[in-house]
């Protein structure tokens, strides 16, 4: 009888270990780290290499700027708040409205007043959400509103596409799709569904709640797969462009479908986790150790796209 880590390793799944590493240490030079890490170092590069991202509102650095949080807050009606440091959706609050007496909706449609995000930026800045518990600083941008295609199979909250690009080729991909269960977050680890993406096609197949795949959206009851990503071919070829702002080896990208603006670039990650590799019923293994004997990459963004779905062409599951 086989052990369960021999079957594993048979389709070809990453763990930890080998993906630190095998693609992580080899590829992901520390230096470059703070380019993905702090997320107005990201925005700032996106915006410098034509990326398009949302819309910075306000970035709070210490404590005696939250005095003047009504003026910045006063002509917005919706927002999102973040650490600039954080990690794994963490110390994320998203304001989808204002109430009749001037308080705030949270996208869960409970209220807090200001004092209580005055009091949620205070522990931002404390470190509590930070990547290294050190003291952080506070972002307020613009809240996506997503595109009506995933509006059966998203819970008050705005799905985002991951990207793995590894080399500058994006090999891999899901889409997060927010539930109760996640509080409308875009996050795995809180209780989002994953759904695999074709990188050929851009349509969704597969799909994973808690490490278990799933076919249907909990809340919704609708189907995860089969539906057609918007615009896949300028989301890919944005996610390679990612490569030229952060020249990170293995990088996860995060991109998000606005119903009015199109795709935009989220954030960064340089340790993309593996549950990728159960939304989309594909280990990773073969695909990034056939990428990397691969000789010169193309500078183009676009060819390095072609370049990615001719190897996941090679690699369909037809051909495993």
């Amino acid at each position: 009888m086989k052990m369960p880590w021999t079957r594993l390793r048979e389709l070809g799944i990453v763990g930890m270990n080998q993906r630190n590493a095998e693609f992580i240490m080899p590829y992901n030079e520390r230096r470059f780290y703070p380019l993905v890490d702090n997320k107005i170092i990201t925005k700032q590069r996106a915006q410098e290499h034509h990326i398009p991202v949302p819309k910075l509102y306000g970035h709070i650095e210490l404590e005696h700027q939250t005095a003047h949080l009504a003026s910045l807050l006063a002509n917005h009606n919706e927002f999102v708040i973040k650490p600039a440091n954080g990690s794994g959706g963490n110390g994320i609050m998203v304001i989808a409205g204002k109430t009749s007496n001037g308080h705030f909706r949270k996208a869960n449609d409970s209220v807090v007043h200001l004092d209580e995000i005055k009091h949620h930026i205070s522990n931002i800045l404390s470190g509590m959400y930070s990547l290294g518990g050190d003291n952080d600083s506070a972002i307020i941008e613009y809240r996506v509103q997503f595109d009506p295609c995933f509006e059966d199979v998203c819970f008050k909250g705005v799905p985002d596409v991951r990207l793995i690009v590894f080399r500058g080729i994006p090999l891999f991909g899901m889409i997060r799709l927010p539930t109760r269960q996640s509080d409308g977050r875009a996050n795995l680890h809180q209780g989002a569904v994953g759904a695999g993406i074709d990188i050929c096609s851009g349509i969704t197949n597969f799909g994973v709640m808690h490490s278990r795949p799933v076919t249907q959206h909990p809340d919704t009851g609708c189907a995860i797969s089969g539906i057609q990503i918007p615009q896949w071919d300028r989301i890919l070829e944005m996610a390679a462009n990612c490569y030229d702002l952060a020249p990170l080896g293995y990088l996860g990208v995060d991109i998000v479908l606005d119903k009015q603006l199109g795709p935009m670039m989220l954030e960064l990650n340089a340790r993309p986790g593996l549950a990728i590799q159960i939304a989309n019923g594909q280990g990773l293994e073969p695909i990034l150790k056939y990428a990397q004997l691969l000789g010169s990459i193309p500078a183009s963004a676009a060819k390095r796209v072609k370049v990615g779905k001719n190897i996941r062409r090679k690699f369909s599951k037809e051909g495993l």
